[in-house]
């Protein structure tokens, strides 16, 4: 899949599953550095999750988080700490990078007026 269409089934699965999968260690949740930006990574699935963790990062173990705990302590954290979303990373791709209140955003369902 294209990063965004991952993306989009990202969407689609925290939506129906009300959850998402980070890894974690010992040292806490996993980060990604890009050129100029820190990521944490986010997966719809704890597969998902875990077929990512290889090499440097083998001794991560998946985490489940609530979309409800996600809203209200990871999204405001991660903003006060100038950290982005990586929205389903491959191994070999980074996938979409957003700021944390725009994958909020992209969570909530869209109301009516």
């Amino acid at each position: 899949m294209s990063p965004d269409k991952r993306f989009d089934y990202m969407i689609e699965q925290v939506r129906e599953k009300k959850e998402l999968w980070v890894l974690h260690d010992d040292n806490g949740c996993v980060m990604l550095t890009t050129d100029e930006e820190d990521c944490i990574p986010v997966w719809p699935s704890e597969d998902a999750a875990t077929e990512w963790a290889q090499e440097d990062w083998q001794d991560c173990q998946a985490l489940a988080v609530s979309l409800k705990d996600w809203q209200e302590r990871w999204t405001p954290g991660m903003a006060d700490d100038d950290l982005l979303v990586a929205v389903f990373p491959l191994v070999d791709d980074l996938g979409v990078v957003v700021s944390p209140y725009e994958f909020d955003e992209t969570l909530s369902p869209k109301k009516s007026h």
